[in-house]
C-alpha cells in the first residue's frame, strides 16, 4: 500500500525542488560533522559495511561498526513502521513526523555534545561515546532518508551520492536517445540528480567553518535544513499544490464565435 506523498509532477516542480537540495544539504552537512567529530562517516553505508571487512577478526570494532551499520537500517525501518502503520489504521500518515524527529534529534546532539556528553570535539583519542554519537547520526540519516524515499515513491534519496550519482549518468545518457517529452522528463530527473550531489557536497563544506566556530552546536545548521524542508514539502495541505482551477468548458451552443 503506497504512503507517497508526492507525484513526479510535484517531485520536480520548482516549489519542492528546494527542499530536497536542503536535505541533501543537510545530510552532507551531517556526514561531514561526523567525520570531523570521529575519523568516521554516517550515511557512507557502503563505507562503512567495508570497514566491517576490512577489520575482520578485531571482533570489538566489527562490533561498533556492525551497530552503526544496524542503526542506520533501524532508521529506515522505524519509518516505513511510522508511515505503513497509521495508513493500515486507516489514518493519514504523518510524512513531517519523522523529520520533524530528525531534527530534534540533530538539536539533542548539538546539545548533548556542547554539554560534554561525547567528549571534546574531534578527540584524537577514540572513546565508547564516538559511536553513540555515531549511531545516533546514523539512526537519523536512516530516518531521513526512508521517509523522503517513501514519501517520493522512491524517486528522492538524499542521504548518499552513490545512486544519484548512477542515475545522472543513466538520465544524462538517456537523454541523447528520447525526444520530447521523455528527453525533458530525462533532462529534469539529471538536473536534480546534480543539484543533490553539488549539495551534498556543499553542506559538507559548510560544516568546516561551523564545527572551527561552534563544535558540536554546529549539528544545529542541517536540523535547520531538515525542518525547513519539512515545513516546505510535508505538511498535509501546505506540501501538495492543489491542481490548476479549470474553467466549466462551454458547451457548442453557448460558444462565441
Amino acid at each position: 500500500m503506497s504512503v507517497a506523498l508526492h507525484t513526479s509532477s510535484t517531485i520536480f516542480s520548482m516549489r519542492h525542488v528546494p527542499s530536497w537540495i536542503l536535505l541533501a544539504l543537510a545530510a552532507g552537512s551531517v556526514n561531514a560533522g561526523a567525520f570531523l567529530a570521529c575519523q568516521r562517516f554516517v550515511t557512507h553505508i557502503t563505507g562503512l559495511t567495508t570497514q566491517l571487512g576490512i577489520d575482520a577478526g578485531l571482533w570489538e570494532l566489527m562490533a561498533e561498526y556492525g551497530v552503526v551499520v544496524l542503526c542506520f537500517i533501524a532508521g529506515a525501518a522505524s519509518s516505513v513502521l511510522a508511515l505503513q502503520g497509521r495508513r493500515q489504521r486507516g489514518k493519514q500518515p504523518l510524512h513531517a513526523a519523522p523529520l520533524l524527529f530528525v531534527s530534534l534529534m540533530l538539536a539533542g546532539v548539538a546539545v548533548a555534545g556542547h554539554a560534554g556528553l561525547f567528549g571534546p570535539f574531534g578527540a584524537s583519542v577514540e572513546e565508547p561515546s564516538d559511536f553513540l554519537l555515531l549511531s545516533l547520526l546514523s539512526f537519523a540519516m536512516g530516518l531521513q532518508n526512508a521517509t523522503v524515499s517513501t514519501a517520493t515513491g522512491l524517486a528522492v534519496r538524499t542521504t548518499h551520492v552513490t545512486g544519484p550519482a548512477t542515475d545522472l549518468g543513466v538520465q544524462l545518457a538517456s537523454s541523447f536517445f528520447t525526444l520530447g517529452e521523455a528527453r525533458r522528463t530525462a533532462l529534469q530527473g539529471a538536473m536534480l540528480r546534480a543539484g543533490k550531489i553539488i549539495a551534498f557536497a556543499l553542506g559538507a563544506a559548510l560544516m568546516v567553518p561551523a564545527v572551527r566556530a561552534a563544535g558540536y552546536l554546529a549539528f544545529l545548521i542541517p536540523g535547520a535544513f531538515i525542518l525547513t524542508a519539512t515545513v516546505l514539502s510535508f505538511i498535509p495541505g501546505l506540501s501538495v499544490e492543489a491542481p490548476p482551477s479549470r474553467e466549466p468548458s462551454l458547451s457548442r451552443d453557448h460558444r462565441i464565435a
